[in-house]
């Protein structure tokens, strides 16, 4: 049997899928109230209940992503030459002919989603309460309902791009946000400096 390494905590994971889950029902949910969908509406209960099942499942993802940023923000903030050689690169994503450098815990790419999905979810979390919450201010709510459907297209668009990437582009990965543990052999492959680091190559 493999010999195996821990990538991710308990808390980490168990916090990955209530982030994960509380984000794609209010994908669907929002999808449903932005064009109307009866068919979404009703899978709710109708739209009154989809509107306070929303609500309150902003208030989940919020609190999961403020409580995501004792995992990832620093790591996220922290970039060096192998960095910006990857993106050069492309992470080699584009062409298995380059040479992708040694990377960290996470690569670039990983780092910049999280930073995009932290500022989009601050956006749209500080949107989605003040319609919720402030009813007399037309020019406000205008506004927030502005930055609220603009953080929903980076979701649409960065949220599955992310599962993609994190099981069918890479073998293995899956595994990691399930149990936490990667085999010894992948993780010195993939994260190299980070296994350096943990003194295991």
């Amino acid at each position: 049997m493999a010999e195996m390494v821990r990538k991710s905590s308990s808390d980490e994971i168990i916090n990955h899928w209530i982030m994960a889950l509380s984000c794609i029902l209010l994908i669907i949910s929002g999808y449903g109230f932005l064009f109307q969908i009866e068919g979404i509406g009703s899978l709710f209960g109708g739209f009154n209940a989809m509107k306070t099942v929303h609500n309150w499942l902003g208030v989940v993802f919020v609190l999961s992503l403020l409580y995501s940023m004792g995992h990832y923000f620093k790591d996220a903030l922290e970039y060096d030459d192998d960095d910006r050689q990857w993106f050069k690169v492309a992470g080699g994503y584009l062409s298995h002919k380059v040479k992708v450098p040694p990377m960290g815990k996470y690569n670039p790419g990983q780092k910049l989603y999280y930073l995009a999905i932290l500022a989009a979810g601050i956006a749209i979390a500080l949107s989605g309460f003040a319609i919720w919450l402030i009813q007399d201010n037309a020019g406000l709510i205008l506004l927030a309902h502005l930055v609220h459907n603009l953080a929903f297209c980076i979701f649409i668009i960065a949220v599955p791009v992310h599962i993609y990437l994190g099981t069918l582009a890479n073998p293995g990965t899956f595994q990691i946000m399930v149990n936490g543990m990667v085999p010894l052999e992948l993780a010195r492959k993939r994260y190299p400096k980070w296994m350096k680091a943990a003194g295991k190559m």
